[in-house]
């Protein structure tokens, strides 16, 4: 890698589902990045998309966090400003089956990569958290400085993570922090070229939905039908992944002007059912989508939607898209992948 001295964005993670959207803003804004991913669920395809949207080839290198050797090289040869941090395990049920793999790729991933950047004198850090660090609300929308808990490994990670960020901050007060915890990112970019693209079977609902749609999958499978909601099945606060990537666009300028760390919730305040989903996916795209109930999953909350306001008042930013338009994105991306033109 030949030395760059024009400054940089790492998006670690960069050409996964989050970080692949949060590029195509990052370089629509005009500025620069370099993508760190280890391909572990994603695939080099992601880039030519980025580059048919955008009209610029990423700059990509693939390798791991927990390479301290590659780390300190890229930031070495590299003027790098700031970090945006997605490089994660992020299936709930897998980290139950094996906690050891996610606690060791998340925990011990983000430690190295802070080390290196504490060493290198990067310290600004926007860190991708996970509503899952509330664990079960008591009440309801979730506000930032509500109790928080883990109820799977997944979510113990990212609270670890950011207690780890928490007592960084203390140490040293020239860190400058956002951490952004999600809510349900879903929906794809709206030219249908990218979007969510698990291997194997997906893990969330809106690609599950959509596979089912397509003909994929002969039917979904709903976890749970007699949480206490309004028709049993859990409640999310699902955000278009486009809101969500620009929540990271507009963390790094409040980084620019602000000190210290700063925990905010990306979501919409409103929470949708699964079922409610299902039925907004058939309304929007005409498929009826076929499903069958099962037992609850080890680790799923019942309901779970933000309290988005703390993200107006200190980014300046707040979600635009609506769950039709989620669908109506989700379903364009899931053509355009199993090669139907979507008009």
């Amino acid at each position: 890698m030949a030395k760059n001295e024009s400054s940089k964005i790492l998006i670690t993670g960069g050409i996964g589902y989050l970080g692949s959207h949060t590029l195509i803003e990052l370089l629509n804004q005009g500025r620069e990045a370099i993508v760190l991913d280890n391909l572990s669920n994603s695939s080099v395809d992601v880039l030519a998309r980025v580059e048919m949207i955008s009209g610029i080839k990423p700059y990509f290198i693939e390798g791991d966090i927990r390479d301290e050797c590659l780390l300190r090289q890229i930031f070495c040869e590299n003027d790098i400003t700031a970090v945006i941090h997605f490089a994660g395990l992020k299936s709930v049920g897998e980290s139950v089956v094996n906690p050891l793999c996610y606690y060791d790729n998340n925990v011990s991933g983000t430690t190295i990569l802070l080390k290196i950047m504490a060493e290198i004198g990067c310290k600004s850090l926007v860190f991708s958290s996970s509503a899952t660090v509330y664990g079960e609300p008591n009440t309801l929308p979730i506000k930032e400085d509500f109790p928080r808990s883990a109820m799977n490994p997944y979510g113990a990670s990212k609270l670890m993570i950011e207690n780890i960020l928490e007592d960084l901050t203390v140490a040293d007060p020239m860190w400058k922090i956002a951490v952004l915890r999600y809510f349900n990112p879903v929906g794809a970019h709206s030219s249908g070229l990218l979007g969510e693209s698990p291997t194997g079977v997906p893990n969330n609902l809106m690609p599950y939905i959509s596979e089912v749609a397509i003909g994929k999958r002969d039917q979904l499978t709903v976890y749970g039908k007699d949480y206490p909601t309004k028709d049993g099945t859990g409640v999310r606060d699902f955000i278009h992944v486009v809101d969500l990537a620009k929540g990271h666009l507009s963390a790094l300028d409040f980084l620019d002007k602000s000190a210290g760390k700063a925990a905010v919730n990306l979501g919409t305040g409103r929470g949708y059912s699964v079922l409610e989903v299902i039925h907004a996916f058939e309304r929007v795209t005409g498929k009826e989508i076929r499903y069958t109930f099962s037992d609850r999953r080890p680790g799923d909350v019942a309901s779970s939607f933000a309290d988005p306001s703390l993200a107006k008042k200190l980014l300046n930013w707040q979600a635009e898209r609506d769950l039709d338009e989620m669908c109506r994105d989700a379903w364009r991306w899931q053509q355009n992948l199993s090669g139907i033109d979507p008009t």
